[in-house]
């Protein structure tokens, strides 16, 4: 596999990934970061929903956690949404399932929180073989020192680290078609 492979995202190879983004979970986290999160997963629902991409959503234990957010629910189109107990989304069968029968291999991975589900799931893919894109700016804890050491064990796992407007960039690869020019809007 070349470099290229590994770090460059391509539409027709990626699926994006929502774990956990839940109203009673994300009522612990920092506002101000909560807000730029949902800024940055929203582009990323939106740039999916435009390309084509799959998307799947995970809840962990709904009946304690509650359901995804509403403002971001709402950008969820035809997304798949998978309750699960394992903090690894690949502890749920269906999940596994669903990203396996994708035939995508690259998955561009959002959520929270970085250091429990997000940092778990991401081991799982990349041992299962697949190119992981974590979007270090659509993911959070409610302590930044676990984020930070969160998003250090998955790059050292072999993880790729990216940022929104990196996935949006890759996947629209060229300015001026009629995609960049809707899409380039959501990062202004």
């Amino acid at each position: 596999m070349s470099i290229k492979e590994k770090f460059f995202l391509e539409r027709d190879k990626a699926l994006l990934v929502v774990i956990d983004v839940q109203e009673k979970l994300s009522a612990a986290m920092d506002e101000k970061v909560l807000r730029k999160l949902n800024k940055n997963m929203g582009v990323l629902l939106e740039v999916a929903n435009e390309l084509g991409l799959p998307v799947i959503v995970t809840e962990q234990y709904v009946k304690g956690l509650g359901g995804t957010l509403p403002e971001l629910r709402e950008k969820c189109g035809n997304a798949l949404f998978f309750e699960k107990m394992a903090f690894s989304c690949c502890g749920s069968d269906d999940f596994a399932r669903s990203v396996r029968e994708s035939g995508r291999r690259q998955v561009i991975i959002t959520g929270m929180e970085t250091h429990v589900c997000v940092l778990q799931t991401v081991i799982d893919l990349v041992d299962a073989g697949y190119d992981v894109h974590i979007v270090r700016d659509a993911v959070m804890s409610r302590d930044k020192r676990n984020w930070e050491t969160a998003l250090s064990a998955m790059a050292a796992a072999g993880a790729v680290t990216t940022c929104t407007e990196s996935v949006l960039f890759q996947l629209l690869k060229v300015a001026g078609t009629d995609e960049f020019k809707k899409l380039s809007k959501l990062v202004r």
